[in-house]
């Protein structure tokens, strides 16, 4: 038996949310859906190994956080130079 058809709006913020690009701010700002509604979403739409693949998917990008996208890009990025001939 095949689970309910996900709505389409619903069907809009998981796509959303498997983005890498697109972070929980900009899903907030799109559909009105907090970061912790996404995830409550996510674990109740996708099967269980699913939903734990994309959370582990999630935790290591910081394209999913504004702010830590912009500490990222801000930061000094240190170059280990010793390589160069």
């Amino acid at each position: 038996m095949n689970p309910p058809p996900v709505p389409d709006h619903l069907s809009n913020i998981i796509r959303l949310a498997w983005e890498d690009r697109t972070s929980f701010e900009e899903i907030k700002e799109r559909t009105g859906f907090t970061e912790k509604q996404v995830i409550d979403l996510m674990r109740r739409q996708l099967k269980p190994s699913s939903f734990r693949m994309w959370r582990k998917r999630v935790a290591g990008r910081v394209t999913k956080h504004r702010k830590l996208l912009e500490q990222h890009l801000h930061a000094p990025h240190h170059r280990d130079d010793s390589s160069d001939p």
